[in-house]
């Protein structure tokens, strides 16, 4: 106790008042990526903490059935550290998971835990043996950074000493006396008693994969749970095994089931039919997935299950090997015993679902799992719709521009603007911000030209127009397909939204980039709006979604004033969701409000480049008009405290933004600026 203060009180004075500051040159010492506080440590400070936790397992014995392993533990410098906390700073707690993993002909093996723990319900008094970490085992020093951990839990009895077993680790190093997050490490290793090579595999879904949505602190992680301390798949798998059921619910928490349930969320049937898909965890706190809303098609399995680098070894599973279990998950209104909602059609056979359901068909709506999962958006009968914008005239302030077009199908087809259901053309500018929107349907006044086709706008730019100004077009036609059915479908086919700049005056300077499209797909797939025909989030959004926009044409009287949706403000704020202090409601075609308050965000809500480009999250930004926004405290908001107050929602950060403007703009960027003291990167590190 007295070396373990004795350090503390060293490095609380050398560490007095430099916490979180930089060097004395200036420049930070980025460790890690941005938004992690170790990334802003100095050499000194890091020199003095020692930040990072890593573990390596050195050997495993399993003589006598009894288990053991010998580790280390370093600091993101190779520097061994102290599990105790006392000779290097901060605690580091370890824990050991040990399963089997049998064999398993027909499909995927699945781990069967062999430290259990016994666990009993105070609701249903129900008792359940349930996957987890190893107690009573003992921890030697062999030296400093280097353990022995010996399990308590020895193998079974005729445990196949040529079998494959794994040792599931995860790891927690406390850093709170720096005013740091803990940091966490997580590894399986797999054995054989005999000492050959492990046999068996399970290696389906990659941490990548999960890694779209979700943010873990580990790079190589897939989602943060249980505190943080688990956050990689293969650890996840060897505990929500078919053997883990939650006592309380009697919900099946295998990890197949469990996480298909978890991101059907709110289309479950049974949650469709009244059931709360719920789950009671630790101290009986109470997990209500009921309201999750997977943020893209449902049935785009391969968002989860694809070949992200490297891809996993099982990544084809899901359609080479689809059981009850799996397709019960989402698909929890059929009976397979009875035949229920499955064609009457009974399976008593786990895995005979593959006599049927085949990996793909001839018919892309088929029985097969492709066809089954096919979106009728995506269908191959669909021809194609694509615009490219090739020229605008006239386009001088006070002038009516005249674009030039072609509009073709997939196989390079001229499609005449006047065979669709919609076709509407689009400018907005000026690029510095948008304020000026014109929008005209070309169904009919579209003409050939060359091959291509000329529309002339109506409409002229403003007679004080200057700079750059933007053109794009939105387009649909509804198609009849066949999905297999008596009757064809109909399908609405839309088109991408290309934007084309020009200038109005001056030299063409197109609008920055905030955000791009590929990065709100990485989660939201084939981010579409309004029907299907806005698509394109790197240039076309903020045409209409610009500072001086509200709710207001569609709002009701008597629920105004009206709200902004300034694209800065609104997607902050529909992010944000259910962390939101106040109700952000914006209504939308046909006077329908829809209500964000309920949302959940997947990821880390601080990691900014999560979906901004660069480091355009910078203040001060490129934004120079303010932001409508009749519905908060004060309005006009200027451009910085608009985004800022997208996520910050509370009267005491509105006073913030509103104290630290004056006549001569935003002071945003001295203390919130790069380098600053509250940079914002800073503010946002975890």
């Amino acid at each position: 106790m007295a070396n373990k203060l004795s350090w503390r009180l060293m490095t609380t004075i050398c560490l007095s008042g430099l916490l979180l500051g930089f060097s004395s040159d200036g420049t930070r010492e980025l460790r890690n990526a941005r938004f992690t506080r170790t990334g802003f440590l100095s050499d000194r400070q890091i020199s003095l903490i020692q930040p990072g936790l890593n573990l390596e397992v050195q050997g495993i014995s399993a003589a006598g059935g009894v288990v053991s392993l010998v580790y280390t533990i370093t600091d993101d410098r190779g520097l061994p550290l102290d599990r105790a906390g006392v000779f290097t700073p901060g605690e580091v707690e370890v824990n050991f998971v040990l399963a089997q993993l049998p064999p398993e002909p027909f499909g995927v093996p699945e781990y069967n835990a062999i430290t259990l723990r016994s666990v009993t319900s105070p609701i249903t008094n129900v008792t359940t043996q349930q996957p987890a970490a190893d107690q009573g085992g003992t921890t030697e020093e062999i030296q400093r950074g280097t353990y022995r951990y010996t399990f308590n839990t020895p193998l079974p009895a005729g445990a196949d000493p040529n079998g494959t077993y794994a040792i599931g680790i995860y790891a927690e190093r406390d850093l709170a006396e720096f005013e740091l997050e803990p940091e966490f490490f997580n590894e399986v290793v797999s054995f054989s008693p005999s000492g050959g090579a492990p046999k068996e595999i399970h290696d389906v879904v990659s941490n990548a994969a999960c890694q779209k949505c979700h943010h873990p602190s580990l790079p190589d992680g897939a989602v943060e749970a249980h505190g943080g301390a688990r956050q990689k798949i293969e650890l996840c798998v060897m505990c929500h095994t078919p053997q883990l059921i939650d006592p309380d619910t009697g919900v099946d928490l295998d990890m197949e089931m469990m996480t298909h349930k978890i991101h059907m969320g709110a289309n479950l049937p049974s949650v469709q039919a009244g059931t709360p898909y719920q789950v009671i965890g630790f101290r009986q706190a109470v997990n209500d997935y009921s309201h999750v809303v997977f943020p893209q098609a449902i049935t785009n399995c391969a968002t989860c299950h694809n070949g992200s680098e490297p891809p996993p070894v099982q990544v084809e599973a899901f359609l080479l090997q689809p059981t009850v279990s799996a397709c019960g998950s989402c698909h929890d209104d059929v009976n397979f015993t009875t035949g229920q909602g499955h064609h009457g059609i009974a399976v008593t056979d786990p895995e005979a679902c593959e006599t049927c359901h085949w990996p793909a068909g001839d018919h892309e709506f088929d029985a097969s799992i492709q066809g089954a999962h096919t979106n009728v958006n995506q269908s191959t009968q669909l021809e194609g719709l694509n615009i490219e914008i090739l020229e605008v005239a006239n386009s001088g302030p006070g002038q009516a521009p005249s674009v030039l077009f072609s509009l073709k199908n997939n196989a390079g087809q001229a499609i005449n603007p006047a065979s669709l259901d919609f076709f509407n053309l689009v400018i907005a500018g000026p690029t510095t911000d948008y304020t000026t929107l014109i929008s005209e349907s070309g169904v009919t006044d579209a003409v050939p030209s060359g091959g291509n086709f000329m529309y002339s706008f109506k409409t002229p730019l403003p007679a004080t127009a200057a700079g750059t100004f933007a053109v794009s077009a939105e387009a649909y036609r509804n198609v009849m397909i066949n999905t297999g059915q008596e009757q064809p479908t109909q399908v609405r086919e839309t088109s991408e939204n290309p934007v084309e700049f020009f200038s109005v005056t001056g030299e063409v300077q197109r609008r920055r980039v905030i955000v791009s499209d590929a990065k709100c797909e990485a989660c939201h797939g084939d981010l579409s709006f309004h029907g299907g025909i806005r698509h394109n989030a790197t240039d076309y959004c903020q045409f209409c979604h610009n500072p001086t926009a509200t709710d207001a044409v569609v709002r009701p009287a008597d629920q105004n004033p009206p709200q902004s949706i300034d694209l800065k403000f609104m997607i902050h704020r529909i992010h944000r969701g259910e962390e939101l202090t106040r109700d952000f409601t914006v209504f939308g075609r046909g006077s329908q409000p829809h209500t964000y308050n309920g949302v959940v965000f997947p990821g880390d809500l601080r990691l900014c480049t999560a979906c901004h480009e660069g480091e355009t999250y910078q203040i001060p930004s490129q934004g120079v008009v303010a932001t409508t926004a009749p519905r908060e405290f004060y309005s006009p908001i200027p451009p910085n405290s608009a985004a800022c107050l997208g996520c910050h929602d509370s009267l005491d950060a509105a006073a913030h933004t509103f104290v630290n403007t004056s006549a001569f703009g935003e002071s945003c960027g001295s203390c919130h600026g790069p380098g600053a003291e509250f940079a914002v990167e800073k503010e946002h590190a975890r």
